[in-house]
């Protein structure tokens, strides 16, 4: 994973270099360290949304929270939450956590954390998260970063619903520390070789458990601990936010690209051309709006995209700037396969004058298998085809799982599959973010793949995927 800072592509290497195997341990907190932000205040933020928290309840909040600030009991404002819980569903709060972290929670962890938990699972370390947080806060993103272990808060549970109560000490402290020791005892960790990760001066104990400890984005009294400790430091990068400049860039960019649609349509027309005006319209719809949001391309085996045409083009889907980057890229002659519903979307119109897409009803299978027959031949016919075998765009970097539909129609139409692989849309462009950010979109054009036949195409599609993950990982250079 290019793009990291020098400090921490340093540390990924005295990781790499470290000892390895599952005796080892690698220790993440979770909040200001995985992720930029504290998730116990998207959580409550939600619930104020929903007017789920009484007056009596917010006024015990603020209080406790006033008091920790001047010196008491930092957790107790944990337990008034917890506390606030009695009664609630279990399932229907785990529910919460995955919608939260869909919607809120995965833009804001941290790429470099990432990269960190990556190269400790290389080495094959154990991985756990350990934090004062409950798994309902910790579970969907360990799940994204592929961290099977957590030590954390636990929550009683009777009958399917919340007592109120936690079940041990919440892991704050001295409190974490020793949920980590119990944890390496359990599992074979041998701690004096292990790694611990956290950026709060009540982790200072949780910090000194292992023999390579790291102050990752710490508070000032962490920060001089770990200077007085002789601690490593890593300051990482957070998500980046939309900025004013970035909305207005965004809004000119928007504005040049329907501009654009108008003058290569009009172009074509001139020239009674209707295909060339379309391809004009292409360029001129996705190369200046980019410039002029700050936008660049820096595409690795461009040749590719020009050795096998028609084709199908496959990409990994992350942000609404992955169209845009892929019509600069396809250039001319393609098309995509979309959902009907998006026909009127006001986002969709302007590009569907362009591409003229073919609009599938996913309600009705006879009508669905017609407009593909009808893609089928629009792909022999020389119009190549641009599709996400994901089907949807992922909340993180994560892949999702291919559908097969992409590779029924490359054997149907006896086309090639070029996959394209696109690494950071999201961080430039958030999901469901309506602001460009300026930067550089990395993209790998892999191999193109011949001859797809029904015969071994699960195998063969499972292969791509993992060819997709590697490229993800591990980023040419």
């Amino acid at each position: 994973m290019s793009g990291l800072s020098t400090a921490v592509q340093e540390a990924i290497e005295a990781i790499e270099a470290g000892p390895q195997g599952p005796s080892v341990g690698a220790f993440f907190d979770l909040d200001g360290t995985l992720v930029a932000g504290y998730t116990a205040a998207t959580f409550y933020g939600d619930r104020l949304k929903g007017r789920d928290v009484s007056p009596a309840e917010f006024l015990r909040t603020v209080v406790t929270a006033v008091d920790g600030e001047l010196g008491g009991d930092p957790t107790r404002i944990a337990h008034v939450a917890f506390s606030a819980m009695r009664g609630e569903s279990e399932e229907a709060f785990a529910d919460l956590g995955e919608r939260l972290f869909r919607s809120k929670i995965a833009g804001t962890i941290r790429r470099e954390s990432r990269a960190l938990v990556m190269a400790h699972q290389r080495a094959g370390h154990t991985v756990a998260v350990a934090s004062a947080a409950t798994k309902y806060q910790i579970a969907p993103v360990a799940r994204d970063l592929g961290v099977e272990h957590l030590v954390c808060t636990q929550l009683v549970v009777g009958d399917g619903q919340f007592t109120g109560a936690t079940d041990g000490p919440m892991l704050w402290g001295r409190h974490k520390a020793s949920g980590v020791r119990a944890f390496a005892r359990e599992h074979g960790v041998d701690l004096a070789e292990s790694y611990a990760y956290g950026n709060g001066y009540e982790d200072v104990a949780f910090l000194s458990s292992v023999g390579h400890p790291t102050a990752l984005n710490p508070h000032r009294d962490l920060r001089a601990a770990a200077a007085r400790l002789g601690w490593p430091v890593l300051d990482l990068s957070d998500p980046v936010g939309g900025s004013l400049v970035a909305a207005g860039r965004t809004l000119a960019a928007l504005a040049t690209m329907n501009a654009g649609v108008g003058a290569g349509l009009a172009w074509g027309a001139a020239r009674g051309n209707l295909t060339e005006g379309r391809n004009a319209a292409v360029r001129l719809a996705t190369r200046l709006p980019m410039a002029l949001a700050g936008v660049s391309v820096d595409v690795l085996n461009e040749e590719r995209l020009w050795t096998h045409r028609p084709a199908i083009f496959v990409a990994n889907h992350q942000s609404a700037l992955d169209i845009p980057v892929l019509g600069r890229l396809l250039d001319r002659d393609f098309t995509i396969v979309a959902k009907k519903e998006a026909r009127w979307d006001p986002r969709a119109m302007v590009g569907s004058v362009v591409i003229d897409p073919a609009w599938i009803d996913r309600s009705d299978s006879e009508s669905a298998r017609a407009t593909l027959d009808g893609v089928v031949e629009r792909i022999r016919s020389g119009t190549s085809l641009m599709i996400f075998p994901e089907g949807t765009r992922s909340a993180t970097p994560v892949l999702g799982p291919f559908r097969k539909g992409a590779f029924h129609l490359a054997a149907q139409a006896g086309v090639p599959v070029v996959p394209i692989v696109l690494r950071n849309t999201g961080e430039l462009m958030r999901r469901n973010s309506l602001v460009l950010n300026p930067g550089v979109v990395d993209v790998c054009v892999l191999e193109p793949e011949t001859d797809w036949s029904t015969d071994d195409m699960s195998e063969r599609i499972a292969a791509l995927h993992a060819k997709f993950e590697e490229t993800l990982a591990r980023w040419p250079s």
